[in-house]
């Protein structure tokens, strides 16, 4: 793991390697010092994984219209390509590299006509944890987005279902409430 400090040293990675990862956080924030932590405690090989404390790096979050830390930002190339937020334990880390790097050595076809998939959790939720861990098991890339942290995709989330339950998954614009796993399977052609 590297710390970096500004976008300008962030372009220049992203050119060297297919697979970039960056934790943004904020020192001295509780949920940040745990996202570090379980970060540091991992070994992954063949890839680039870098951090950015948002005290002092100001252009990252900026760049990629982050508005909340944690946040571990996933990049293919020079591309972004998902926000994961809020503190995951270390295993949902590992899970989450290896299956990138899965992906690119696979050159698999059928991600690109993958629908685009957002989930609405909270970091205390079993079931979110469940449906995440099922996602990344298949490779799917989503936006996850911790309604108990962001109040405006909270409401929108029950603007669309009705619901205020979580997780809640957004598939191609269809909301599925709770861990359907079979229309989740169907959905997604999995």
């Amino acid at each position: 793991m590297k710390a970096i400090k500004s976008h300008t040293e962030l372009l220049k990675t992203l050119k060297q390697n297919d697979q970039t990862f960056v934790l943004l956080y904020k020192s001295g924030a509780e949920q940040s010092d745990c996202a570090l932590k379980n970060l540091k405690n991992l070994e992954i090989k063949n890839t680039a994984i870098l951090t950015a404390d948002v005290a002092n790096v100001r252009d990252i979050h900026i760049q990629y219209a982050i508005t909340s830390v944690p946040s571990f930002l996933e990049f293919k190339g020079k591309d972004f390509k998902n926000n994961y937020k809020g503190c995951q334990s270390g295993e949902y880390y590992k899970n989450l590299v290896e299956s990138s790097l899965f992906k690119i050595s696979a050159k698999d076809d059928k991600e690109s006509s993958h629908k685009p998939v957002t989930v609405y959790s909270t970091p205390t939720c079993s079931w979110c944890t469940t449906l995440k861990n099922h996602l990344n098991k298949h490779g799917v890339r989503y936006t996850d987005i911790d309604i108990s942290k962001n109040q405006s995709a909270a409401q929108s989330m029950m603007a669309r279902s009705g619901q205020q339950g979580v997780p809640q998954t957004d598939i191609g614009g269809e909301m599925i409430v709770g861990f359907d796993k079979n229309r989740i399977n169907l959905l997604l052609e999995i």
